[in-house]
C-alpha cells in the first residue's frame, strides 16, 4: 500500500465522481485553529449549549453563607474557544442537509466514540456535538498524525488539507452493510460489515445479496476508482437497491473483518465457506457472515471506552506495562501479604485478567481507522 492509495480514499477525491450513488454530502475545509484544538489534550470546553439554569435564592442563612463562600473563592473559568465563522459554515451546511448530520474526517469516522455522546449515536446537530465526538476520538486522532502509517514507500509525506465532511443524516441498519474487497479491479471477497452479531436474514438471502453487490460494482465502481486495489462499503436497503458509503484503502490500516489481510494480499480463493459438493462461480466473489449466534462477539469499540493503560494492561499489548504492574504487585505484597493479596486479586479481576507468559512477541496494533 503506498501513500497515493491512501490519498486516493479520502472522501473528497472520489466524492465527485461517485455523488449520484452515495449519500448527499457537504466537505468544509478545515481551519488551521480548529485542527490545533482538536488536537489538544486540554479539557474538553465546548460553546453552543444553553446556559445552565439561574439557581433559586436560599431559604436559609446556611446556605446563603456557603454560597457567598464559594463566590469569594478564586476559582479559574474555563471558557470554550470561538471559530464564528466557521461555526456559522457548519452549521448553515448541516440545515441544509435536513439538521443532522453523520461526520467524518478525510478517512475517519468517530466511530469508537459514539457512547460519549448524549444520545449514544454519531448523529449530530450542531459544532459542538461534533467536536465531542472527534476530541474523544483515537480513529479522528490518526486521521490527524499517523495517516500513513501503513505505507511502504519512503517518498515524504504529502502535505494535507484536512476536512470536515458532514452526511446527512440516514438511520442505516447495521445488518445492511457490507464490506467489499477489490484485487486488481476484481471483487475478491464481501463480509458482514457488523460481524459481532447474527443476522438471520443475511444467512437466508447471502447469494441474493452476493449477487447484488457483484451487478452494482460492475455496472458503477469497476475501472471507475483511481486505484485496482482497494475496499468499498456498501448499504444494501429494503427495496434491495445499493448505496455506496465509502472507500477504504487495500491494506492492514483497513479492518478485514472476517477475512486475514494474509488471504486477500495473496490473492487467492478461499472456498471453505461452500457447501459440500457446491461447485465455485467463476470469478464470483467469497461472501462471509456471522453463520450462528454462537460465533457473536462483543463491539470492538468496547475498549475505547477505558484508559488505554488498562486497555494495554488487559491485553498484554504493551510489555513494560505488564512487567511493571507485576513488580508493584510483588513489592505490595512483601510489604503486607494479608491485607493487600484480596485487593491485588481484585485489581486483577478488573483489569480482565493478566496473561500466563510475557508477551514478548512483535505485537502489531490492529488497524481500525477506516
Amino acid at each position: 500500500m503506498k501513500k497515493e492509495h491512501v490519498l486516493h480514499c479520502q472522501f473528497s477525491a472520489w466524492y465527485p465522481l461517485f455523488r449520484s450513488l452515495t449519500i448527499k454530502s457537504v466537505i468544509l475545509p478545515l481551519p488551521q485553529n480548529v485542527k490545533d484544538y482538536l488536537l489538544d489534550d486540554g479539557t474538553l470546553v465546548v460553546s453552543g449549549r444553553e446556559d445552565p439554569p439561574a439557581r433559586s435564592q436560599p431559604d436559609s442563612d446556611d446556605e446563603a453563607e456557603e454560597i457567598q463562600w464559594s463566590d469569594d473563592e478564586n476559582t479559574a473559568t474555563l471558557t470554550a474557544p470561538e471559530f464564528p465563522e466557521f461555526t456559522t459554515k457548519v452549521q448553515e451546511a448541516i440545515n441544509s442537509l435536513g439538521g443532522s448530520v453523520f461526520p467524518k474526517l478525510n478517512w475517519s469516522a468517530p466511530r469508537d466514540a459514539y457512547w460519549i455522546a448524549m444520545n449514544s449515536s454519531l448523529k449530530c446537530k450542531t459544532l459542538s456535538d461534533i467536536f465531542l465526538l472527534f476530541k474523544s476520538s483515537d480513529f479522528i486522532t490518526r486521521d490527524f498524525t499517523q495517516p500513513f502509517i501503513h505505507c511502504t514507500d519512503d517518498s515524504p509525506d504529502p502535505c494535507m488539507e484536512y476536512e470536515l465532511v458532514l452526511r446527512k443524516w440516514c438511520e442505516l441498519i447495521p445488518g445492511a452493510e457490507f464490506r467489499c474487497f477489490v484485487k486488481e479491479n476484481k471483487l475478491i471477497g464481501i463480509s458482514q460489515r457488523d460481524y459481532t452479531q447474527y443476522y438471520d436474514h443475511i444467512s437466508k438471502q447471502k447469494e441474493e445479496i452476493c449477487r447484488c453487490i457483484q451487478d452494482f460494482f460492475k455496472k458503477h465502481i469497476q475501472y471507475k476508482f483511481l486505484d485496482e486495489d482497494f475496499v468499498f462499503d456498501i448499504y444494501r436497503d429494503s427495496r434491495g437497491k445499493v448505496w455506496l458509503i465509502d472507500f477504504n484503502p487495500f491494506g492492514e490500516v483497513t479492518d478485514a473483518l472476517l477475512f486475514t489481510w494474509e488471504e486477500l494480499l495473496s490473492g487467492r480463493s478461499v472456498r471453505g465457506d461452500l457447501s459440500e459438493g457446491e461447485a465455485p462461480e467463476q470469478d464470483a466473489p467469497t461472501f462471509r457472515c456471522t453463520n450462528s449466534e454462537v460465533t457473536v462477539q462483543p463491539s470492538p469499540y468496547l475498549s475505547y471506552r477505558l484508559p488505554k493503560d488498562f486497555v494495554d494492561l488487559s491485553t498484554g499489548e504493551d510489555a513494560h506495562k505488564l512487567i511493571d504492574f507485576l513488580k508493584l504487585v510483588k513489592l505490595v505484597c512483601t510489604l503486607d501479604t494479608s491485607r493487600v493479596c484480596f485487593q491485588v486479586d481484585f485489581l486483577i479481576f478488573h483489569f480482565g485478567h493478566i496473561p500466563h507468559s510475557l508477551p514478548f512477541d512483535d505485537w502489531e496494533l490492529k488497524g481500525q481507522n477506516y
